[in-house]
């Protein structure tokens, strides 16, 4: 989905999307509402999400927004959303934010890597490839930092931080491509 879901309304405005975005929390708002929210707010910290309190480090508008362009106050609003992501959407600030990101950045990665119209970099591909095979091979390999057959249960400790690991990494990759797309230079 590269749009927020039919039917539904921005909570800000509490009417139909226009120019919607997408923030990392995987909310969906009007550009314009959400950066009225964070102009109302402290314009030196993220604003926070209106329906979940968490801070918006990322926002990405959608396609259809996107090709939108020619419109001036379209324009302008994309505008003020990249310069948003440059200030904020950079980098998570710890690790508690960036595992509640998790789930918004590998949600959209996987539909990104399976819809053959998306182009993701070759070498964005082969990256998140490549650290999903060598995340694959340490967990069916029989060596082990800390063997299950001595440790037991306690043993697949290390597959969990392995796994979580990958993840993590996988997640900070396309979340420097989506920087990269609506903010970064």
């Amino acid at each position: 989905m590269d749009g927020p879901p039919g039917g539904d309304l921005c909570s800000v405005c509490h009417g139909n999307f226009d120019t919607p975005c997408q923030a990392n929390c995987s909310h969906w708002f009007c550009g314009n509402c959400i950066m009225l929210v964070w102009d109302h707010g402290s314009t030196v910290r993220p604003c926070k999400c209106p329906l979940c309190r968490r801070p918006i480090t990322l926002l990405v508008p959608s396609r259809a927004s996107s090709r939108q362009l020619d419109r001036p106050e379209v324009a302008e609003i994309l505008g003020k959303i990249e310069r948003y992501n440059r200030v904020f959407g950079g980098h998570s600030r710890s690790l508690i934010q960036r595992a509640q990101d998790l789930p918004f950045l590998l949600r959209r990665l996987l539909r990104e890597l399976i819809n053959p119209d998306r182009s993701l970099p070759l070498v964005i591909r082969a990256r998140v490839w490549i650290s999903m095979i060598m995340g694959a091979a340490y967990l069916f390999s029989p060596f082990d930092f800390i063997p299950e057959a001595i440790f037991g249960i306690a043993g697949l400790l290390d597959d969990f931080f392995i796994v979580l690991i990958v993840f993590f990494h996988v997640a900070a990759i396309y979340r420097s491509v989506l920087y990269r797309r609506h903010g970064g230079s």
